[in-house]
């Protein structure tokens, strides 16, 4: 049977970013430093296969402190932590590493550096997401103000409109974002912005390469998990740059095929937590389907390296 021709765009950049190699790094090294069990507190990145992966070499995940013993290593996620979870880990003296993004990090230093100076702290983010809850929490309750839309801007209550900053998720859409930002700035004209947008550059550069490949696909697809926030923004930036369809996959079992009958393009993503392996595995299905042909849609290049801590680079 003569297979239907298909032309698959690939988006470049897509899949893992720096911070989450890092992460997995950290958890890897950490299990051949000290062995098996290693604890790990929240998913180190928003992936199952991910997880899994480690869960097989040793990695013990849980979701708070009090589910690790004090005489085991125990490992906060790269989406970061509130300020208490470290200061108890220390409390309990135990051995703890930070695999706190070193982005997500660099908020959670401008957030303190504004509030040392007095500001009150307006945050974008999504609510109960791990990053917005570990940036929030680097503050006391009511120094940090959440908004996740516009119109939350037009009824959040602040203490001095002439004495505010702002900090984002890393993990935003861009356009989304600007709006907000147009809309705090329009309503209090004092406050300060960060001196480097916080989304990530990762985030930036995956959106920009599905803007660039969705006009040209007749369907995407993002392989990610669905409470990956820089997954699911994928999805939507794709549908709203032109797609007529796009879907989340965690796998190429995720599928929806009755859903792409009779189309003749398909834009391939990732997220920033999603391993090549399932992007391959999504094109292997299609391989076996369609007469696939391959294009890049490569809209920048990524050569970001983040070291691991030093304690995992010393001599056990």
């Amino acid at each position: 049977m003569t297979k239907s021709p298909l032309t698959l765009y690939l988006a470049a950049p897509r899949g893992f970013c720096a911070g989450v190699d890092r992460a997995i790094k950290i958890v890897e090294m950490a299990i051949e430093k000290w062995g098996a069990p290693v604890y790990v507190r929240h998913e180190i990145v928003h992936n199952r296969f991910v997880v899994d992966g480690l869960r097989a070499k040793g990695a013990v995940f849980v979701e708070e402190l009090d589910d690790c013993p004090v005489d085991r290593p125990v490992i906060f996620s790269a989406h970061g932590v509130p300020k208490s979870v470290p200061n108890e880990a220390a409390r309990r003296d135990m051995v703890y590493v930070d695999a706190t993004c070193p982005l997500v990090s660099k908020v959670h230093v401008e957030a303190q550096r504004h509030a040392d100076s007095g500001l009150q702290m307006i945050m974008i983010g999504h609510e109960g997401h791990p990053e917005t809850i570990g940036t929030m929490g680097q503050l006391p309750d009511g120094e940090v103000l959440l908004v996740e839309t516009v119109d939350d801007v037009a009824s959040v209550r602040v203490r001095d409109p002439d004495r505010l900053a702002y900090v984002t998720q890393t993990t935003l859409s861009v356009d989304d974002t600007a709006d907000i930002v147009a809309a705090l700035r329009a309503r209090f004209p004092a406050i300060i912005g960060p001196h480097k947008e916080d989304i990530c550059y990762a985030t930036t550069n995956r959106q920009e390469a599905v803007k660039a490949m969705a006009p040209r696909a007749d369907a995407m697809l993002v392989v990610g998990a669905p409470n990956s926030s820089n997954s699911r923004r994928l999805v939507e930036v794709g549908a709203r740059a032109g797609c007529p369809y796009a879907q989340l996959v965690q796998r190429a079992d995720d599928i929806d095929w009755r859903a792409l009958e009779g189309i003749g393009s398909i834009g391939i993503t990732a997220g920033a937590s999603a391993p090549e392996t399932l992007v391959d595995e999504v094109i292997d299905a299609f391989r076996a389907r369609f007469d696939v042909t391959v294009e890049l849609v490569e809209t920048a290049t990524e050569n970001v390296e983040f070291k691991v801590p030093r304690v995992l680079r010393q001599p056990a």
